[in-house]
């Protein structure tokens, strides 16, 4: 795994095409192109790199590559913006003494080609579907009967194609609190596991530092993404995708995504206690602030476990109609820093501080006096961690209540991913390029 600050997270790579290999064609040829592969990939890259305009040597490398125009016929014609991406790209070597070296066709979102090549290296098709309504650059190289290498580049355009399946990334740019999970909302259902894969390597997230991370499909709609552990503190995370154009499935293709940039802070956690009544703020590791707390009495116990800070409201109203309590109150709350979607705060709560510190007396959220509420609304964000423990309630839920995630252990947080982690090794543009000889 890459260790570089900028390297794409596994489980959010550039979507996944087989490592190939090219065509035997003799053993010299084959550690000429090997030696040249190893200095730049792709291999047409390479090809030019090892040669030398204007070259006296007898090295068939060493001279400039010649136009492969008239001896390479490509199915997409030049400058063509009408073509089909149902239909496979076809590369066919004209001339009988011409051979196909390396193909490599990508397009505006970087995405490669996959394709293979004839035993005999006189033709080459495509093995994946081209992406809708998107701009390709394509460059064929070939080798002569002398061993001197060709060139043909050329682009073209494919028609836009079918229904678009939209995503929405989350969450907004921003600043964030090392807890907050990144979000993708899709606009159609999408159930069946090989589209799922599609899609999923198609959402390139990118961290700096690096970090182990993963997507989890929450349902048919919705994925979210988490690091194995919390966000490192200061971290730059931008979330992006490369789903444009990319067919899904017949008559589906992907639609373009505004992308996120994420920055985390401090890291803030809070750990509220229901047995000892005390709740400490961490900032950093280091314990910043201790207050006297009360939670969840009899039949409103607090939930147990890691919950993401929602929002913050200065002011709110709390009803017994809000969460159906059978016990009347209306009260203005001031201070209030959501926790979960069915209403657990952490506000303030004058009313209940000879409680605090002492028993549970709340309807489930944590209350505190209004000064200290005050203290924890002021230095703490959307996406800091607030953690009960010791409660008698029941465990947070991952999914459905707010961001409940980190309560997922990582073993099964990554079985709820399309994309096994073993294949990101090495999958980058220049590996998924090479060739392979059919069979």
């Amino acid at each position: 795994m890459s260790n570089r600050p900028d390297s794409p997270i596994p489980g959010a790579l550039t979507p996944g095409i087989p490592s190939t290999s090219i065509s035997p064609a003799g053993r010299n040829r084959r550690r000429l192109v090997k030696s040249c592969a190893m200095l730049l990939a792709p291999l047409t890259v390479g090809l030019a790199a090892c040669g030398t305009s204007g070259s006296t040597s007898s090295d068939p490398l060493a001279s400039s590559p010649y136009d492969a125009t008239d001896a390479v016929a490509v199915s997409a014609g030049a400058d063509s913006r009408d073509v089909d991406p149902e239909k496979p790209l076809d590369v066919t070597a004209e001339s009988g003494a011409d051979k196909i070296t390396d193909v490599f066709a990508t397009d505006a979102a970087g995405r490669v080609l996959p394709g293979d090549l004839s035993a005999d290296s006189k033709h080459w098709r495509s093995t994946g579907p081209l992406a809708a309504g998107v701009r390709y650059d394509l460059q064929v190289s070939t080798e002569n009967d002398e061993g001197a290498p060709g060139r043909r580049t050329l682009h073209f355009e494919t028609k836009p194609q079918g229904k678009h399946l939209d995503v929405k990334l989350g969450p907004d740019n921003g600043t964030y609190g090392v807890g907050q999970p990144l979000t993708a909302e899709l606009s159609r259902r999408v159930k069946n596991p090989k589209q799922r894969e599609i899609i999923e390597r198609a959402l390139r997230v990118k961290s700096r530092p690096h970090v182990e991370g993963s997507w989890h499909w929450v349902d048919s709609k919705e994925l979210h993404f988490r690091p194995r552990s919390y966000w490192p503190a200061h971290a730059s995370i931008t979330l992006t995708s490369a789903l444009k154009g990319l067919k899904v499935r017949k008559g589906l293709y992907g639609g373009s995504a505004a992308p996120v940039r994420m920055k985390t802070g401090d890291r803030i956690e809070a750990i509220a206690d229901a047995s000892s009544l005390v709740m400490n703020v961490k900032k950093n590791g280091r314990t910043v602030h201790s207050m006297p707390i009360t939670t969840g009495k009899a039949g409103y116990e607090t939930r147990n476990g890691i919950k993401v800070i929602l929002a913050k409201e200065s002011f709110v109203r709390m009803t017994s109609a809000s969460i159906g309590a059978s016990d009347f109150y209306d009260l203005p709350v001031y201070w209030a820093t959501r926790l979960t979607n069915s209403g657990e705060y952490v506000h303030g709560a004058p009313w209940s501080v000879g409680s605090q510190g002492v028993s549970n007396t709340s309807h489930g959220c944590t209350g505190m006096s209004s000064g200290n509420a005050r203290w924890f609304f002021d230095n703490v964000r959307q996406g800091d961690i607030v953690q009960h423990v010791n409660t008698a309630g029941e465990s947070m839920a991952p999914f459905g209540n707010g961001f409940g995630d980190w309560n997922m252990g990582w073993k099964q947080w990554r079985k709820g991913s399309t994309v096994d982690p073993g294949k990101h090794e090495g999958s980058g543009p220049a590996d998924a390029a090479r060739l392979r000889p059919q069979v």
